[in-house]
């Protein structure tokens, strides 16, 4: 519990610090909020990825606006009590306002009582948070239909091309592959804000929040998937490797790191999903310049870095994505309602060596799922191939990613 002028000091001091603030390139995501629509929008995504930049961005399309952060260490003691005198704090610092703008608010419990209560009386909520399962459990609760969920992810190449200035090439491209999008290295380009963001996202958003005790296990863990982007794993396996007391730990562990987006679990498709659920997984991550800082072997596998950009340009607009393998292999299936839409296979570049395996894999995931259509994204290769009466298109990811 806080008191009042506790709260009135923080709101004018982190209204101050907003005038201030660097609004960045507009991002993609900007143009899809519409702030007068009547259900509180929820921005969720990793750290440093850019929520609060772009949260300063819609605030510039009001007139009049009420912001707090809640990462704010003066906040510490916040409770969902507070949202009252808070709101009477608003109310007398800056007159009346429709437009609510929230900060890393699954720090407080029960905070959708008080957005519930709001939405009712005609008010407008943009909320940011770092944690994909704790902010689906309060959505569902008090929130259901009256919310919209957007998830930011680091810049896309488009994106970076913008912050960069420059024009769109295969150069850039390798540039951006490498490198990734997080904002700050991007300016910057010093490893130690990636190293210092993954210690940052394993403390705070793992360790701290579910009340762990080995975070030194957790970082391991999460370093040795990051080093194996792209390849499967069990998670029976990773018990064993870590000497953890069970293949449940292992699920809990790594269902953390994915709620904090710093990874991606990849299911195999299979129609029955208790077949899903045992199969192998295949791990990606979030951007491969937090993968390449903080791994021993990814950035040295283009491939596999390449398979990756892949991977982030299909989950930044799907939310269901698998890998297939029968008696070949499939590196990506899209689902869209109830049908597979799309395969995919990525390699770094076609050639007599690789190019039945490459091509038989997609043309079975095609034949399969009855689809005319396939791609084969590579680093820089372009062709148009007519195999069993399928249409088989290569292309360069970087024009993939621009189009």
């Amino acid at each position: 519990m806080l008191l009042k002028e506790t709260l009135r000091g923080i709101v004018r001091s982190q209204r101050d610090s907003l005038s201030g603030a660097d609004y960045g390139i507009v991002r993609e995501k900007n143009r899809e909020l519409d702030l007068k629509l009547p259900f509180a929008m929820i921005l969720s995504g990793i750290r440093r990825c850019g929520k609060s930049t772009l949260l300063r961005q819609l605030i510039k399309k009001t007139n009049g606006f009420y912001y707090f952060n809640f990462e704010d260490p003066r906040a510490a003691g916040f409770e969902v009590s507070d949202f009252q005198k808070l709101n009477d704090v608003f109310l007398e610092e800056f007159g009346r306002s429709d437009y609510y703008f929230f900060d890393e608010i699954q720090n407080v419990q029960k905070w959708e009582l008080f957005v519930r209560t709001m939405l009712d009386n005609k008010k407008h909520f943009v909320i940011t948070g770092s944690n994909a399962s704790l902010l689906s459990r309060e959505l569902g609760t008090r929130l259901t239909g009256r919310h919209l969920r957007y998830e930011l992810f680091p810049f896309s190449f488009a994106e970076f091309l913008t912050l960069k200035g420059r024009k769109p090439s295969h150069a850039a491209f390798e540039d951006y592959l490498c490198k990734g999008g997080f904002p700050e290295y991007l300016k910057s380009e010093k490893a130690e804000i990636l190293q210092e963001l993954l210690n940052d996202v394993i403390a705070r958003d793992v360790v701290v929040r579910y009340g762990l005790r080995n975070l030194k296990t957790v970082k391991r863990i999460a370093v040795f998937l990051l080093t194996n982007i792209g390849k499967e794993f069990s998670y029976n396996g990773i018990k064993k490797l870590f000497s953890l007391g069970s293949t449940n730990s292992a699920i809990a562990f790594i269902s953390y790191l994915e709620d904090c987006y710093l990874l991606f679990a990849l299911p195999k498709f299979d129609y029955s999903l208790k077949k899903q659920l045992v199969s192998l997984k295949k791990i990606y991550a979030i951007d491969n310049g937090l993968a390449s800082v903080n791994s021993a072997s990814f950035s040295s596998d283009n491939g596999r870095m390449l398979e990756n950009a892949v991977f982030l340009g299909l989950r930044r607009k799907n939310q269901q994505i698998f890998y297939f393998r029968e008696k070949n292999e499939c590196d990506f299936l899209v689902k869209e309602r109830e049908k597979i839409t799309r395969a995919i296979q990525v390699c770094w570049g076609l050639d007599e060596d690789n190019k039945e395996r490459e091509i038989n894999g997609l043309l079975e995931a095609l034949e399969k799922f009855n689809l005319r259509e396939g791609l084969i994204l590579t680093n820089n290769q372009e062709d148009r191939l007519e195999i069993k009466n399928r249409h088989i298109i290569v292309k360069p990811v970087w024009k993939w990613l621009l189009s």
